[in-house]
């Protein structure tokens, strides 16, 4: 008698693990955007690289490393095959990470690294290494984060602050958003219990009237 194996059906949201190697100062970043937003590490860079693969300035940066032709967010980039491979390029002391991607992530990842002409794992930590230099996506990751406790109105108040801040800095030095979420945490640590009420008192008590 003929026995039939059933196939196992594999589903559509099914993650995909990468485990790229970093350098320790570039995975110490991640870890520390994971610990002041108070996010897991492989969510923290999940999100780096969804938002990376669709910047235009993140790609046109590590389009000068393509050494074959591809299409990208609606712009074609040409590559080089007289290009280095960055395949085993840079020897400094890595170590992994796990992220979980979902798999329309993990196709485009695969397009970069076709492009590239590297590894998709390979690819991901030069993705990382270029999105997290965008400092553009820091201050929005951030923001983002601030914002998902506070209301429109102290949110405004927030922004007014910043920018009240910014304008009147003698060091002519921005005020950014990762620096404000560690005097945040600077706070909490001495006695306010949490984000929320550090930043309703800290807010309340920076008020521009």
């Amino acid at each position: 008698m003929r026995v039939i194996e059933k196939k196992r059906k594999v589903r559509s949201d099914k993650k995909r693990d990468v485990k790229p190697s970093l350098s320790i100062k570039l995975k110490e970043c991640i870890h520390r955007l994971s610990y002041i937003t108070n996010t897991p590490v492989k969510d923290v860079a999940e999100k780096i690289c969804e938002s990376g693969v669709t910047s235009n300035k993140v790609m046109d940066h590590l389009s000068q490393f393509f050494r074959r032709d591809i299409r990208l967010n609606n712009t074609m980039y040409l590559g080089d095959l007289e290009r280095e491979s960055l395949q085993r390029r840079n020897k400094t002391v890595k170590e992994r990470i796990t992220i979980r991607f979902s798999q329309s992530t993990y196709d485009d990842l695969c397009s970069l690294a076709y492009a590239l002409d590297v590894t998709p794992t390979k690819a991901t930590a030069l993705l990382l290494e270029a999105s997290i230099k965008n400092s553009e996506f820091v201050h929005e990751y951030i923001e983002e984060y601030i914002g998902s406790y506070l209301d429109e109105g102290r949110m405004k108040e927030l922004k007014k602050v910043m920018k009240f801040i910014n304008e009147n800095n003698p060091y002519d030095e921005e005020f950014s958003w990762a620096e404000f979420i560690d005097v945040l945490f600077n706070e909490i640590k001495v006695g306010t219990s949490t984000i929320k009420n550090a930043l309703t008192d800290w807010i309340d008590r920076n008020k521009i009237e």
